[in-house]
């Protein structure tokens, strides 16, 4: 009898001398049991013993004949499974590969959101085939989830759970839940529902495996359990679903009917995406972009904020343009405009992290608003003290030993270098949590407005600030030039 290869998947392999943990890369493994003669019998058993995971990530590498082969020798549940973990564009063009009633049956078995992300990268005609041919109960599913907008919540949720009557006995639920296991795998947690399917709570499958018989089903149920509707919006709701640590989440219709739940797999993807969009955001791009988007459409998420940072960088250039006279009489100062203009842009980039994070907290109230403005600013305070003061000693050395100047003419400008940065600081500091607060205020998400538009205020401000000063106290009290 052959031996077959280790378990793959999440389980980590122990390494001797305590090294910690190592995930095994099973990628030549797997390529060596496909590409070799053995039966196909052999071949499904040896297969079936690694995670769908992994054999997932082995698609990619095969050649077609080699994916229509592993496709024809595994079953319906095992390809549903690799399918799933497949990125959508790529699942779509595996089953574009393969008879079509395969294809199908396969969608037929996956996750009904996992089917309704793969079916939007098919083209209408062959999309439309592939639903006519799918089983009734998953078209019936599919067209639930589709009703709703992608920005949705109830457009990520799955029908895959155990719904079972709130007034059954023990033992009439454990018959229940045995009579849908075997359709649906999400058992740990059972949903209780009505008579016309309303929601009614939760239990546990630990709870209900241990009770006794004679126990009443009632004092098993969590009437309490956290719940969403599918017409929430996946901002509003995404924060109030992370601070639940359950594996997953009823989702409801406005009749408080249980359509179906979200999994805590499909809470990380959705954080996940939350994070990148914020990222692009910040960047100034209303979505995030990725390697296979169109040129024309990277352009168009670019260009407008980009036209808009023009205008006000020639604001910018304007101002710096008003300071002739003191670029003129003082050039020494130009060697440390960007060091004020970067130390701003940076204050106030991280005062808007700090600002867009709390915002996702929608209870905040407006002293707590107020009080986050000041906390800000007392920050860059401290840090604009600590750092103008730095400058002021080590400036000050760097102009009087290299370039020649007097330590009076040498510390009256490293001086004012250090309050001109404390000043941009605190300034900078309170721009970034100020303008995304306003933002906030009038409806306008504050991570798309505020990444860039901040970046350009802070360089105005550092520049007013440090040009500003430079004439008040270099030129015009101690009449410095040089």
């Amino acid at each position: 009898m052959q031996e077959k290869p280790q378990v793959a998947g999440p389980v980590d392999v122990k390494k001797v001398g305590g090294r910690g943990m190592e995930n095994k890369d099973y990628t030549a493994e797997i390529l060596e049991i496909i590409r070799s003669n053995t039966s196909p019998g052999i071949m499904r058993s040896k297969l079936e013993d690694y995670h769908a995971n992994d054999l997932a990530e082995v698609f990619p590498q095969l050649k077609v004949s080699e994916r229509r082969k592993v496709c024809r020798i595994l079953d319906l549940d095992m390809l549903s499974d690799i399918f799933e973990h497949i990125d959508e564009q790529d699942a779509a063009e595996y089953l574009d590969e393969m008879d079509i009633k395969k294809a199908a049956a396969i969608l037929s078995a996956m996750e009904t959101d996992a089917v309704v992300d793969v079916l939007q990268m098919i083209s209408k005609e062959k999309k439309n085939l592939l639903i006519e041919l799918m089983d009734d109960d998953a078209r019936k599913d599919m067209a639930v989830i589709a009703s709703f907008d992608e920005d949705e919540i109830g457009s990520r949720m799955t029908t895959n759970c155990i719904m079972i009557r709130e007034n059954l006995t023990v033992k009439q639920a454990m018959s229940s839940l045995v009579a849908q296991a075997a359709k649906n795998d999400n058992i740990s947690t059972l949903f209780m529902v009505t008579e016309d399917n309303t929601f009614y709570g939760a239990m546990d499958l630990k709870d209900l495996i241990i009770a006794r018989q004679e126990s009443p089903l009632e004092d098993l149920i969590a009437t309490s359990y956290p719940y969403v509707y599918g017409n929430e919006l996946i901002d509003d709701c995404i924060e109030r679903l992370k601070d639940y640590s359950e594996d997953s989440i009823p989702v409801l219709d406005n009749d408080n009917k249980l359509l179906g739940i979200i999994t805590s797999q499909s809470m990380v993807d959705l954080v996940d995406d939350e994070m990148g969009e914020d990222y692009a955001k910040l960047a100034g791009l209303t979505a995030e972009e990725d390697l296979k988007e169109p040129l024309k459409e990277s352009i168009k998420k670019r260009l407008p904020w980009l036209l808009i940072l023009l205008g006000l960088g020639m604001v910018v250039s304007s101002v710096v343009g008003l300071f002739e006279e003191v670029v003129s009489q003082l050039t020494i100062i130009m060697c440390f405009q960007s060091l004020i203009l970067d130390m701003a842009g940076n204050v106030g980039t991280q005062s808007l992290a700090v600002t867009i994070r709390v915002l996702m907290d929608e209870s905040l109230t407006g002293k707590q608003k107020v009080e986050l403005v000041f906390k800000e600013m007392k920050i860059a305070f401290s840090n604009g003290s600590i750092l103008g003061i730095l400058s002021f000693a080590l400036i000050g050395l760097y102009i009087g030993l290299f370039k020649g100047k007097t330590f009076v003419f040498a510390y009256a400008v490293s001086g004012c270098i250090g309050v001109s940065l404390l000043l941009a600081m605190v300034i900078s500091g309170a721009v970034g949590t100020l303008i995304p607060l306003f933002f906030k205020k009038i409806h306008v998400d504050p991570a798309v407005a505020s990444g860039p538009l901040i970046t350009t205020v802070n360089d105005l401000v550092a520049v007013v600030s440090y040009y500003g000063l430079s004439w008040i106290f270099l030129i015009n009290m101690l009449h410095l030039a040089g």
